[in-house]
Parts: C-alpha cells; structure tokens; sequence
C-alpha cells in the first residue's frame, strides 16, 4: 500500500468514527497560532479528505484538528446527557 492509500483509508476512518454532529472535546491542541484552550467542547462539521476534522467549538472557534497532532476524544453518553440537562443557575 503506498503512502496515499494509506492516508486515504485513514481519513475514511475518521469520517465513519467523527461523523458531522458529533461532541468532541480537545485535550490539547499541537503548536497551532490560533490555539484553543484545552478541554474546550465542540461539535464536528466535517472531515476532509486528509482526515482533518473541521470543528466549531463552544468559545466560537472553528480550527481544523490533526488527529497527529492534536487530542481529542468524543464526549461520553453521561456527559451528552448532562449537556441536555437544563441549567438550575
């Protein structure tokens, strides 16, 4: 498999695996000038076709992800569930 099949495949993956839609939240971002904080929360707009992940977060922001370079995960099903919760304050 040559080096383009592979990032290939790999992208198809985080398509299936990062829908659009889906909550994520960063736990750190690699040496990017337009940072965002870390543990911020966002939600997944689209994957491309080298397998960066294209997000708005909840600050606004809207960077694209490189899963070698930054982490992130999807949020639980417990903290989806306390982000439908309604806020008490």
């Amino acid at each position: 498999m040559n080096e383009w099949d592979r990032l290939h495949r790999q992208a198809e993956r985080y398509k299936a695996e990062y829908p659009s839609g889906t909550r994520i939240m960063l736990l750190s971002m690699g040496e990017d000038m337009h940072r965002v904080e870390d543990n911020m929360r966002g939600t997944v707009i689209a994957v491309d076709d080298m397998g960066t992940l294209y997000c708005k977060f909840d600050n606004g922001r809207a960077p694209g992800l490189i899963p070698s370079e930054d982490s992130f995960r999807k949020l639980t099903a417990e903290e989806l569930a306390e982000e439908q919760e309604p806020d008490m304050d």
